[in-house]
């Protein structure tokens, strides 16, 4: 089933997560995208675990890259060599989309910067600190755009060092952000019919940045410096991850007058609604302490299963932290199709994340597995580009693909 970008064609250039991502979310809504590879070793993710033995591979095969590596085709170029920056250029002729992650200033001087391809592209460069800026030139990853950014001074115990959240939040935030971008640029070029692509200059901090809600404003305007609450907040209680019985955490979320009215009835305490400590959320929330100890010592008595039924009985917001054990096997995910399973040319059939958003009344189509190192150069450098099959042997020996 064809997607509402087909027919638009994506360059990835990238490595990693960040513009990989942004590049992977276009094809997943129809475009083609096209990865190029260094020769020989491919993209960094091919190389980072965990790994899986497959039959016909005798080497460990990266489950990551089966997962950031899917929905697109692979095809081999050494970007530092002058014949394949020349093939870089060609194949952007047939493009729509570029998406990169190198240092600023990388691909200038090797001559495929924005400014030496076609003029319709929309090029989505990705980076640490952004395209300019006294820190432009840093080198930098995931975890400093999520310090950088302001998230890692939130994030952990009061009392604790920071701590990095579970998974690389600000290479998919920025993914994320890059590819509204991308399509906003493509509507402007397309639809408004300017015929000019245009540049997105996503920086890893700044999409943690525009995630940090009253931070900023509450800084200069009454002196707050926003610091670590755990799982607690201190504008609201109850609310924590409370350890049931059985030893998993519980999310349960009373914070509204509403709620905790709800919420005390589930725990057949209705008193606590005319505790003078509890009668409003100001009130909760000074009592925090006392009212979440309240709530932790209720939710060890019951398994976590009792409590998520005792809080959904009562419209009481609640939330098992899941791991994958879970959510492979709860209902509501196979129901919702918040899973698929991707035909990956090496592992086999792999059970992923689906496609994510989706239009209501319309499936999503499964993504391709991802591709084998340089797959698709013939399709590529042959088909789109036009090499003849003794210029494609001869690029090949020399290791330009």
């Amino acid at each position: 089933m064809a997607g509402p970008l087909e027919g638009l064609r994506v360059l990835d250039l990238g490595t990693r997560i960040g513009a990989p991502f942004c590049a992977g979310i276009l094809g997943e809504w129809g475009a083609e995208v096209i990865k190029i590879e260094q020769p020989g070793t491919g993209d960094f993710m091919r190389g980072i675990g965990p790994f899986v033995d497959t039959d016909d591979d005798p080497e460990v095969y990266s489950l990551f890259w089966a997962v950031e590596g899917r929905g697109r085709k692979s095809a081999t170029c050494d970007l530092r060599r002058p014949e394949g920056q020349e093939l870089l250029r060609r194949l952007a002729e047939t493009a729509d989309v570029v998406c990169e992650n190198f240092r600023p200033g990388t691909l200038e001087a090797w001559g495929i910067g924005p400014a030496r391809l076609p003029d319709r592209l929309v090029t989505v460069r990705v980076s640490a600190f952004g395209q300019d800026g006294p820190y432009a030139a840093r080198p930098g990853l995931d975890r400093l755009g999520v310090a950088y950014g302001g998230l890692m001074h939130l994030t952990g115990e009061p009392d604790r060092p920071p701590v990095r959240p579970g998974v690389t939040v600000a290479d998919y935030l920025t993914g994320v952000f890059a590819a509204e971008a991308a399509l906003v640029a493509l509507y402007r070029r397309d639809a408004r019919g300017t015929g000019r692509g245009a540049v997105v200059d996503a920086s890893l901090y700044g999409s943690v940045l525009r995630i940090l809600e009253w931070t900023i404003p509450a800084y200069e305007r009454l002196g707050l410096v926003r610091s670590r609450e755990g799982n607690r907040l201190s504008n609201s209680a109850p609310l924590d991850n409370f350890l049931s019985k059985d030893g998993r955490y519980v999310c349960i979320v009373a914070g509204s007058d509403a709620n905790f009215a709800r919420l005390c009835r589930a725990m057949e305490r209705p008193e606590l609604v005319d505790d003078p400590r509890y009668t409003s959320l100001a009130e909760r929330a000074r009592h925090g302490d006392e009212i979440n100890a309240v709530v932790a010592a209720w939710a060890a008595t019951l398994s976590a299963e009792q409590l998520e039924e005792r809080c959904v009985d009562h419209d009481v917001p609640v939330a098992t932290a899941y791991s994958a054990r879970e959510i492979v096997s709860d209902p509501h995910f196979e129901v919702r199709r918040d899973l698929v399973e991707v035909a990956d040319p090496v592992a086999g059939p792999l059970r992923q994340q689906a496609p994510y958003p989706r239009l209501v009344g319309e499936d999503r189509p499964v993504p391709s597995g991802a591709p084998r190192l340089g797959a698709d150069n013939v399709e590529v450098w042959h088909d789109l580009v036009g090499l003849s099959g003794a210029e494609l042997e001869e690029l090949i020996a020399k290791g330009v693909i």
